[in-house]
């Protein structure tokens, strides 16, 4: 979502102010802390436009403050981000405007109706007329919401709540869309429709960073991104990740516990 320039003296501009042959995302040696606490290290890499690319690792690997930093929701504490082209903290207002930002717990107002929460969100970015009813149209249309718009979202089954969050994501147009385990939780089928959906935006020339929880639906991206104590431990695409094993989650295991000397002694034993 939009925020306000912190530098009263940078206006926002539009979207096309990104740099059309920069990646959609660059970090250069981008960390986090929390207190003395670390929860990013030393990260470093590039995502392309067009890119899906999935975040997957162990419990508190630090994948939710990556994709929190890339946002802009928070600020590393040393490194650089860039989205478009554009510095992520320098130029933050701006950077907003390329980003649909999905967090694990979406804030939808349950008590108002699937179109109204559209609604809103189209008044935050200021659309209204011929091109609402569009939009209305598009992201309540695929998501399979239309018949369902007079209905409370607080009403909604657990999938159709994940995908009126996507639709009010997608609601502005981004150019990059980040999902924190946006299918955590919801039933097979309806993680398949939310797929389904992410799909037809990678097929428009989205760029999606997206954290998952299952290895299947890591295998519906380009590319994987192996997290682990804040450290990128490997990347690079599904069958690359899983070369010389038996399956994914054989591959992650084996990768984690080779940099893990403390798991894997808890793992095997003495």
């Amino acid at each position: 979502m939009p925020g306000s320039s912190e530098n009263p003296c940078s206006p926002d501009l539009p979207p096309e102010t990104s740099k059309p042959n920069a990646p959609m995302i660059q970090l250069d040696g981008v960390s986090k802390k929390f207190g003395d606490l670390p929860a990013v290290c030393d990260t470093t890499f590039s995502i392309g436009r067009g890119e899906t690319v999935g975040l997957v690792g162990s419990d508190g690997a630090g994948k939710t403050t990556l994709l929190r930093m890339v946002a802009g929701m928070i600020l590393p504490s040393e490194g650089r981000i860039y989205v478009g082209g554009l510095d992520a903290v320098g130029q933050r207002a701006r950077v907003k405007e390329l980003i649909g930002y999905m967090p694990q717990r979406f804030g939808l107002y349950p008590d108002l109706s699937v179109r109204e929460n559209l609604d809103f969100f189209m008044d935050i970015f200021s659309i209204y007329g011929q091109e609402r009813v569009r939009r209305r149209q598009r992201y309540l249309g695929f998501s399979n919401l239309l018949p369902f718009e007079d209905r409370r979202a607080g009403d909604l089954s657990g999938g159709m709540k994940q995908k009126l969050g996507l639709a009010c994501v997608l609601v502005h147009q981004p150019q990059l869309l980040i999902l924190d385990e946006p299918t955590n939780g919801v039933d097979p089928v309806s993680r398949q429709e939310f797929w389904d959906i992410l799909a037809q935006m990678h097929a428009d020339g989205m760029t999606i960073f997206v954290s998952t929880a299952y290895l299947d639906e890591g295998e519906k991206c380009d590319r994987l991104m192996l997290m682990h104590n804040g450290r990128t431990l490997a990347s690079g695409t599904p069958a690359q990740i899983q070369a010389g094993f038996g399956n994914l989650e054989e591959a992650m295991i084996h990768r984690i516990l080779a940099a893990d000397s403390t798991l894997a002694e808890e793992h095997f034993g003495n």
